[in-house]
């Protein structure tokens, strides 16, 4: 007899992520490149295998081939198991039809016959689009010892930001009175984290029903967790004290970048306790010039740095020349930065080269604003991108022939 798994953990990995643009052109949003050595989906899979959890099922959609091959056998998490393990889950054709997953709620109903081969106790529902460290096994037990159908993960959020996340109004027991989905006036700042536990049996009866409503938008924010509170059902907020950033726009994505950096970092992914794993290229060791310089930065293994490098995250396998300079930036893997040229306050994507003498962006202390440029782009020698550009390939040929040379 194979024995049941307590909790089976579902990753929401599908995620367009529009609003970081470039970056997302050819990427789910979960494979996007993070801290110079990491993809955002190995925050959720390592909390994972961390906290005690070794089944996780991965529910992709938007552009899945490069996420399917990151992840591939689930090897660097320790999820190549024989009986659970990891497992990629896409939309597939049922006996009656085949269907895109049409919400969060949709995309786990579609895959309930995955959970039910393990017959878990817990269900553990996951976003794949956040940065944190946390340690599920702890909420898992909170949820057993309340007795709850349902407990929510939550955050505190500054007052001025709570309108953008679902809001939970609470007892002094933690359980959960009112719930609202990104409210013009939130009547708290106790955010939800998108990170749910539920009971399996009470999960899939309120799955299949939200399935059968045909005015509902199948998704556990807007639909199944209002219609839990809506019967009385057990609602428990978890509070989760530590460091989380959702990385959904590239100034998030920036920030959460910068937080590695300093002696204290708001995020310590140098800590052993609590290892976040990844599948990283082998890179030979960085090597570092006698004209270089370097302040306050994180460089991967595999970079040649000749310049200057200040306050910046820069990724394997990046060259940055002599008297190239690059401050405030995050580079990911495999761009060249030629002599002279200078990047500030920018995100660049893998496989760009910037020309000799070539300006990307401007100083953050001159009122510079983001810059993104996207993959596999070659910016001519001497060229200026400006500021708060989305830097694609038409762009900066346009720049080239309107002879938009840097002063």
């Amino acid at each position: 007899m194979i024995k049941k798994k307590e909790c089976v953990a579902m990753l929401l990995a599908g995620g367009q992520g529009s609003r970081l643009h470039l970056l997302t052109e050819r990427l789910a949003k979960p494979a996007v490149p993070f801290g110079g050595k990491y993809r955002i989906i190995d925050f959720p899979i390592s909390n994972c295998i961390n906290s005690g959890i070794d089944t996780v099922g991965v529910l992709t959609q938007y552009q899945p081939l490069a996420l399917n091959e990151y992840i591939g056998n689930g090897q660097p998490w320790d999820l190549d198991r024989a009986y659970g393990g990891v497992m990629m889950l896409p939309p597939y054709q049922a006996q009656k039809r085949a269907d895109w997953y049409k919400g969060t709620a949709n995309a786990i109903y579609q895959n309930m016959m995955f959970i039910e081969k393990y017959d878990p106790e817990f269900v553990l529902v996951l976003s794949g689009d956040h940065i944190y460290k946390m340690d599920y096994s702890k909420m898992i037990e909170a949820h057993r010892r309340t007795g709850a159908d349902c407990t929510i993960a939550v955050i505190d959020v500054p007052e001025s930001e709570a309108s953008r996340f679902g809001i939970m109004s609470t007892r002094d027991d933690m359980s959960i009175y009112d719930f609202e989905e990104k409210p013009a006036h939130p009547k708290s700042t106790m955010a939800s984290m998108g990170v749910y536990v539920f009971g399996k049996e009470k999960l899939f009866r309120y799955l299949e029903a939200d399935e059968k409503d045909e005015k509902s938008h199948k998704d556990f924010g807007k639909n199944v967790i209002p219609a839990m509170l809506a019967a009385g059902e057990r609602m428990f907020a978890y509070r989760f004290d530590g460091y989380w950033k959702d990385v959904g726009t590239v100034s998030s994505l920036w920030e959460a970048n910068m937080d590695l950096l300093g002696e204290r970092p708001k995020l310590d992914l140098r800590d052993s306790r609590w290892r976040i794993y990844s599948r990283s290229n082998a890179y030979p060791p960085h090597y570092v010039g006698n004209s270089a310089v370097i302040c306050n930065s994180q460089i991967t293994e595999g970079c040649e740095i000749y310049g200057t490098v200040i306050n910046s995250v820069i990724s394997g396998g990046v060259t940055v020349a002599r008297d190239a300079v690059v401050r405030d930036s995050v580079i990911f893997d495999g761009v060249d930065i030629c002599a002279g040229a200078t990047v500030d306050y920018s995100i660049i994507d893998s496989g760009t080269s910037v020309g000799a003498g070539a300006v990307v962006g401007r100083r953050m202390d001159e009122g510079g604003r983001l810059t993104l440029v996207g993959s596999g782009i070659d910016i001519p020698a001497g060229i200026r991108v400006p500021d708060g550009a989305l830097a694609s390939a038409d762009f900066v040929r346009s720049l080239n022939s309107e002879g938009g040379r840097a002063r």
